[in-house]
């Protein structure tokens, strides 16, 4: 489609314009995010095929989150200078090749080498989100921000679609499909996407300017935020397949279904988290999924245990441990948390950088993937070094008390996250 300079304003063709690259940017991001996770459904069997340990298999489950991590932070500066129209294209025409080459590969580091050039996919939500953001008035861009994260539901795509070719005709056939629906998804975007001149940076201002941002603190808090509410999604959702396989003993489809439950509301629900944020601002949403997170994860920290106790009648032998289904729920609820919180601390963005978008979204966003990255190799170290597979829910778990702290000593003791101010004046005069 031809490109003509739009003027600024809500007319109906701009409307329509801006919903429509709401829609194809969010499919866009769907189906790169699914590629991003592949690895957490085919990955099982290639950990058969090669013995792999714990920790290898964290390697290889985290190297296409590294490259997604590290080309945040220019993409997002070049999608201020160039537009999200031209830099998400060109991303998801590189990543391609290298999707259609995962089929081929034999040696571990085949699979590392190429799961690099894979993890490109990984990088186009610091293009989408000022891309789509710039589309939408500002007492709209937390919900838009939030319909266009709803693409993380593609790690719950990638479990539902995996496990059937994974199944019918070997895991090698599921990177040969997903290149293909990469392929034809780019021209669908391309044919219905946008460009606005007016959404550009000026083009004097500089790749060192746009990263003085860094040396604000309240960015790095926002990392902080991403790093579990982003990197731990990322993290179980690459963990969670063979977690429910290896803990529970499940069939490979019944443990991807299951997964799903923490991936797809993960995902889905990141638009909700949106509005919520609009409608009662990025801390009070931030706060409070922080709290449920850190009661999920301690729930989940407990190791399946056995434990005797003597009695008059001689020992008895109890088990405590989360089963399926309870582990299920927790799970989903933990998502849903995830999901509010991802959308909450882009709300921050927009609140605070609303001309550096793009610049301080490739920032957290190379935060959150960091996270993605460091956690499931994490997971694979400490399951290898105590043998206990909840310990992956114990790390996590004190990550999010780091951020309770530093948002509560630089935030909640100068805020009140339970009502307005003067409410409890008038409560207190009574």
């Amino acid at each position: 489609m031809a490109q003509a300079p739009l003027s600024a304003g809500p007319s109906p063709q701009r409307t329509r314009q801006a919903w429509s690259v709401l829609v194809v940017s969010t499919l866009a991001f769907t189906v790169c995010f699914m590629v991003w996770m592949m690895f957490g459904v085919i990955g099982i069997p290639i950990k058969k095929m090669l013995n792999l340990s714990s920790t290898q298999f964290g390697l290889l489950t985290a190297m296409p989150v590294l490259t997604g991590s590290l080309i945040r932070v220019p993409l997002g500066i070049w999608t201020d200078k160039y537009g999200g129209r031209i830099v998400m294209a060109v991303l998801m025409a590189v990543t391609v090749p290298a999707i259609w080459m995962m089929g081929y590969a034999t040696e571990y580091w085949h699979f590392l080498t190429i799961g690099l050039f894979v993890g490109l996919a990984g990088g186009s939500f610091s293009v989408g989100t000022p891309y789509v953001a710039r589309w939408f008035p500002k007492n709209r861009q937390g919900t838009a921000m939030g319909v266009y994260g709803a693409g993380n539901s593609g790690a719950a795509v990638n479990k539902f679609v995996a496990p059937v070719l994974l199944v019918a005709f070997g895991w090698t056939m599921v990177p040969h499909v997903y290149a293909a629906i990469m392929l034809g998804t780019l021209v669908l975007f391309w044919l219905f996407s946008y460009s606005d001149p007016a959404h550009l940076v000026p083009s004097n201002v500089k790749f060192t300017d746009q990263l003085k941002a860094l040396k604000d603190p309240k960015v790095l808090k926002y990392c902080q935020y991403y790093s579990i509410v982003f990197g731990g999604y990322v993290a179980l959702s690459l963990w969670m397949v063979q977690y429910y396989v290896g803990e529970y003993g499940l069939d490979i489809r019944v443990a991807a279904l299951l997964a799903a439950c923490f991936s797809l509301p993960g995902g889905v629900l990141r638009a909700i988290g949106g509005w919520l944020s609009d409608k009662y601002g990025a801390h009070s949403v931030t706060w409070w999924v922080m709290w449920v997170s850190w009661i999920c994860l301690f729930l989940l920290s407990y190791p399946q245990t056995d434990f005797s106790i003597l009695t008059v009648d001689g020992a008895k032998t109890f088990h405590l441990g989360l089963n399926v289904y309870t582990f299920t729920a927790l799970m989903f609820i933990l998502g849903i948390a995830f999901a509010f919180g991802k959308a909450s601390v882009f709300k921050y963005i927009s609140d605070d950088y609303p001309a550096n978008i793009g610049a301080i979204s490739g920032i957290v966003g190379l935060a959150g993937g960091l996270g993605g990255f460091v956690l499931p190799i994490a997971f694979g170290a400490l399951m290898d070094l105590t043998g206990i597979r909840s310990s992956a829910f114990m790390l996590m778990y004190g990550v999010v008390w780091v951020s309770l702290i530093w948002m509560y000593f630089t935030e909640v003791r100068r805020t009140d996250v339970m009502g307005p101010a003067n409410a409890l004046a008038a409560r207190a005069v009574r």
